[in-house]
């Protein structure tokens, strides 16, 4: 009899404080760990119709160019998406430092790059068309026929460092406008020059000058296979 009861004893000391009173199991209240949001979710960039695939490439080869030191200023990226229609506003130019859109605007593709929607894309000289891939946005220019305006470097081999030599700017054009749109449907067409409407001009190249990030955007599976930066990362 004292032998069974000192074996019952044994089985329940786990459970029992020096005053014999059983305890329960210690409860760890935490509190829950909110997510922070990403920089997709942040600026809300969904509603604005940047798809999160084109900003992740954006970024990706943003942090490829600061890395090289190719960026002045890396806490703006200007992304000009070419899968839109020109009906939309395609250019975003995002303040990464504070997670905002500062500018959101109509911007035309090349004459000979499409209608409403883009679908070709060219380097050479006298082609009409834009120019895809990732851009370092340089001074400024007056130009005779285009007005004030903002010098861009291609920096891809084979897709856009032509662009000085084509002249390839951004700057303001009556064609880029909603009123356009309205008048025939969609917007109209540059030299292959990124055009945006004249009351943007100004503050659109005042905050993207001197040596911050373009990325002109279209799914060509030969430029996102063969592009240098994208294809390179940190």
């Amino acid at each position: 009899m004292l032998k069974h009861l000192f074996y019952a004893l044994l089985f329940l000391a786990p459970a029992l404080n020096s005053a014999g009173v059983k305890i329960s199991e210690p409860i760890i209240l935490t509190k829950p760990i909110e997510k922070k949001p990403n920089l997709y979710e942040a600026m809300k960039l969904e509603t604005f119709g940047l798809a999160h695939q084109v900003l992740e490439l954006a970024l990706q080869g943003h942090k490829k160019l600061a890395a090289d030191g190719k960026l002045e200023n890396p806490n703006i990226l200007t992304i000009v998406d070419f899968s839109q229609s020109s009906r939309n506003k395609r250019m975003y130019v995002l303040d990464l430092e504070s997670q905002t859109m500062v500018h959101h605007s109509l911007v035309a593709h090349g004459r000979n790059t499409g209608d409403e929607f883009a679908k070709n894309f060219s380097n050479i000289d006298g082609s009409w068309q834009s120019s895809l891939g990732f851009y370092v946005t340089r001074g400024t220019n007056m130009g005779a026929s285009v007005g004030f305006s903002l010098i861009v470097e291609g920096l891809e081999k084979g897709f856009n460092d032509n662009a000085q030599r084509r002249q390839i700017i951004v700057h303001g054009a009556e064609y880029a406008t909603e009123n356009f749109i309205q008048r025939t449907g969609r917007l109209g067409r540059s030299f292959g020059c990124p055009a945006v409407p004249p009351e943007n001009i100004r503050p659109i190249v005042n905050t993207i000058q001197n040596g911050t990030c373009l990325f002109i955007y279209f799914p060509d599976d030969t430029y996102l296979n063969s592009s240098n930066i994208l294809n390179n990362p940190v």
